[in-house]
């Protein structure tokens, strides 16, 4: 099993260019299966959850070829198998796309219930009412779940709660449905718009996304055609804050600089310079910066995805700072492996308070998730006294391609043995 290895202490500097949005390619890939043509997929982050979904994909008869290490070409109408249920399935969360995709497509799928990482209930009440609003049945059965309908027909569907998954998912299930379906209360962020884009680019129309209120007039037919994924939010939030724990200076390219506003102002509030530009934000920082109060939420509000890093570079900040976690349940079981840094982190129910210390100590950490896992390489890059070792890696490479190269390239002394 692979570790990374960090010795803390280098002041990060340089630029390092954004890979595609993992959140994006996980949802898009399961999407090609709506269109009667080939799919040509460019800017797809190399990564492991990727890897798993193109091999689903083709158990499921899809044909597939890497153009190159980014670009992705998807036929799927040799598509024959509409039940997703091997152990590739189980590996991730954003498996449950391929409900929405079959059903849309064939009216008809069993897929084995998602796995991915585990921080508190992640529950997918919302994306079975909407496939029942659409006049689907579903079922539960031996960890399981199996979608049928005769007809898919356009409707109102209300979300009790934001979710992205389920804003996806029915989105995936309605665009050859017959008429139209709205979906209110649905959730914002940048990567429903972007399989949004990529579903009208082949032929369906939606239009809404990136609001709370998305209208899908359903179509006979997708044609094929080329995508280019949008940038990847979180990557970027993860270099701007690994730039800012050592008070580096870092232009983080190849962005949406809008997408990174809720990091942007929090940077400034704490006193750490946020330079923007069309494509790219340059993130300036002193050693030294203020407490704050966080607050994640569904976009544009502060994304949960982020939560673990930022307190991390809030354990040394001067002060004492509150993170507050408004989306899951319990994604704070990754504060217990900070312990032997010397963070001073007390949970009180779904609030963290930090109180910063002048450095962190390196310690052997373990990876709890793919997020937690970017929270311990950021607290690495602070760390003092010895060599900080991250076991677990494979939650890492998940989502983030070639960490260690690009952090290398950056300055920090980081390798993978």
């Amino acid at each position: 099993m692979s570790k990374l290895c960090i010795r803390g202490g280098e002041r990060l500097n340089g630029d390092v260019i954004i890979n595609g949005a993992k959140n994006a390619a996980v949802a898009i890939l399961p999407a090609t299966i709506l269109v009667d043509g080939i799919s040509v997929i460019e800017n797809l982050p190399n990564i492991n959850d990727v890897s798993i979904l193109n091999e689903t994909m083709c158990s499921l008869g899809a044909v597939t070829k890497f153009i190159d290490t980014h670009t992705l070409e998807v036929d799927a109408s040799t598509v024959y198998n509409h039940n997703a249920l091997d152990e590739c399935v189980s590996k991730m969360r954003a498996s449950y796309y391929l409900l929405g995709a079959l059903l849309g497509r064939f009216k008809y799928a069993e897929v084995a219930m998602p796995g991915g990482c585990d921080f508190g209930g992640r529950p997918i009440d919302q994306h079975i009412k909407g496939f029942k609003a659409l006049g689907a049945d579903v079922e539960v059965i031996d960890n399981v779940i199996k979608v049928s309908a005769k007809r898919l027909i356009g409707t109102r569907i209300y979300l009790d709660v934001v979710s992205v998954g389920a804003t996806i998912n029915i989105m995936l299930a309605a665009v050859l449905a017959e008429g139209t379906t709205v979906i209110e209360n649905s959730a914002k962020e940048p990567h429903i718009v972007d399989v949004a884009n990529y579903l009208n680019m082949m032929g369906a129309e939606i239009k809404g996304a990136g609001t709370d209120v998305i209208r899908i007039k359903g179509v006979e037919k997708l044609h094929g055609g080329k995508y280019t994924i949008v940038p990847d939010q979180i990557e970027a939030g993860t270099f701007m804050i690994a730039a800012a724990i050592t008070g580096g200076d870092v232009c983080v390219k190849n962005i949406i600089p809008e997408h990174m506003d809720s990091l942007s102002s929090k940077f400034r509030e704490m006193g750490i310079e946020v330079i923007e530009g069309d494509d790219y934000l340059r993130v300036i920082a002193p050693i030294n910066f203020k407490a704050t109060t966080v607050k994640t939420l569904p976009y544009p509000g502060f994304p949960t995805d982020l939560q673990p890093q930022m307190a991390v570079l809030l354990t040394v900040a001067n002060g004492v700072s509150t993170m507050i976690e408004g989306v899951f349940e319990n994604r704070f079981q990754y504060i217990e492996e900070l312990k032997p840094t010397g963070a001073k982190i007390h949970i009180e129910g779904n609030r963290a308070i930090i109180e910063g210390v002048e450095s962190l100590k390196s310690s052997h950490l373990i990876a709890t998730d793919l997020r937690a896992g970017a929270a311990m390489i950021i607290a690495g890059l602070r760390a003092t006294g010895g060599e900080t070792v991250i076991h677990n890696v494979k939650y890492i490479d998940r989502g983030y391609e070639t960490v260690e190269t690009k952090l290398s390239a950056l300055g920090a002394n980081i390798y993978r043995k």
